[in-house]
């Protein structure tokens, strides 16, 4: 098959071709549809002719166009909300196993000890992020644009460990600071403040990031800048500063880059085209900053989100509410990811469980990325 599959490099088409069942069969279609055959209609039938006819064969009319569900829809337009108009995220209920039926767990998957950034902190994926590593003990520096928020969500994260925790003989320090991830001097600011409160920084998570969708030949040159500016320059600013604090401490630490299925694949149908090629930047700055600073032992890593069901997402599904739909039609496991599906892996890269992984692009999508 390894031959044939070169032959036929169809791998992401392929899957928006049903089989009877409606289930997409990518196997059927490599098996059965040669180059040549490629040019006429899928799964039709032409008419056989006799060799003394000089009629044209006729095929029936496909349902939709060729490839179409494979294309983007100019139609979809959505910017991104000011952060005003974002509503408050949610934490995880039930994370805690207090009590008497506690169950053991290696302990290299523990953080006690350790001081975490996360970028984007007050809502959505960074929040639920920061929520786990206070719950595997970290100490937590929440890092957002409203720090009105980041303040709210730090208070509301200790209460909820002190609910799910009730005989823990020292609560989390949770800390909120400002910052405009893609200024430097407001990096470096944030930065000391939060070395200040805490003492130092061992971990770094930049979920600080943003999409929009829209149509690239109209797409205004300050919002990709703006949207650039957050996605990438705000990963490298942040993962930068923490690495010279690092090494200036002589200590090893562990890094995760929040990219996207969006940095390996194109998503369909939605035009996104700045966003997928700023998080296919940032995949490959994890990758380039592991080999640069494995000799210091600091590790750097990246998970993929695939579609997750944050506010700005549900947004975009409020607004085209067909997306939901065709998204989850393209998922193997047939539903979107949560937040805290993202608990487990950010836990795993920034402990020592993961102690020789770095350069590493954990997707987490549901299969998306590989169908």
């Amino acid at each position: 098959m390894a031959s044939l599959n070169r032959a036929l490099p169809m791998a992401r088409s392929s899957r928006l071709i049903p089989n009877i069942s409606g289930i997409a069969s990518p196997s059927v279609y490599r098996l059965t549809h040669s180059p040549r055959a490629q040019s006429r209609p899928l799964h039709t039938t032409p008419v056989p002719l006799s060799k003394k006819s000089t009629e044209k064969p006729t095929y029936p009319t496909p349902a939709a166009p060729g490839g179409s569900h494979a294309r983007t829809d100019d139609t979809i337009t959505v910017e991104y909300p000011e952060s005003g108009d974002l509503p408050s995220s949610a934490l995880v209920s039930g994370t805690g196993r207090a009590g008497s039926n506690v169950f053991l767990a290696l302990a290299t998957f523990s953080l006690q000890g350790k001081v975490g950034v996360v970028t984007g902190g007050a809502r959505g994926l960074g929040l639920v992020m920061g929520q786990g590593m206070v719950i595997s003990g970290a100490e937590l520096a929440i890092v957002d644009l409203n720090k009105e928020e980041a303040e709210k969500q730090a208070k509301l994260i200790v209460e909820a460990f002190k609910r799910e925790y009730p005989s823990a003989k020292k609560l989390p320090k949770v800390t909120a600071h400002y910052a405009d991830v893609s200024d430097p001097e407001s990096v470096e600011s944030c930065i000391a403040e939060i070395i200040g409160a805490h003492g130092k920084i061992d971990n770094l998570v930049t979920s600080a990031g943003f999409t929009e969708n829209f149509e690239a030949i109209k797409y205004p040159i300050d919002r990709m800048r703006k949207l650039w500016g957050v996605n990438v320059d705000g990963t490298y600013l942040f993962a930068t500063a923490v690495a010279r604090h690092l090494m200036e401490r002589g200590s090893k630490g562990s890094m995760v880059f929040i990219g996207s299925m969006s940095g390996s694949i194109v998503n369909v149908p939605q035009p996104q085209a700045p966003y997928n090629a700023a998080k296919a930047a940032v995949r490959h700055l994890a990758a380039s900053l592991s080999v640069e600073w494995a000799k210091a032992g600091i590790r750097v890593n990246c998970i993929s989100p695939g579609y997750m069901l944050t506010a700005l997402t549900q947004k975009i599904l409020d607004d085209n509410p067909d997306l939901k739909k065709q998204w989850t039609s393209l998922i193997p496991q047939g539903h979107m990811g949560n937040p805290p599906d993202l608990m487990g892996p950010v836990i795993f890269l920034l402990s020592d469980a993961s102690g020789y992984v770095t350069g590493a692009d954990l997707r987490v999508d549901g299969g998306y990325t590989v169908t």
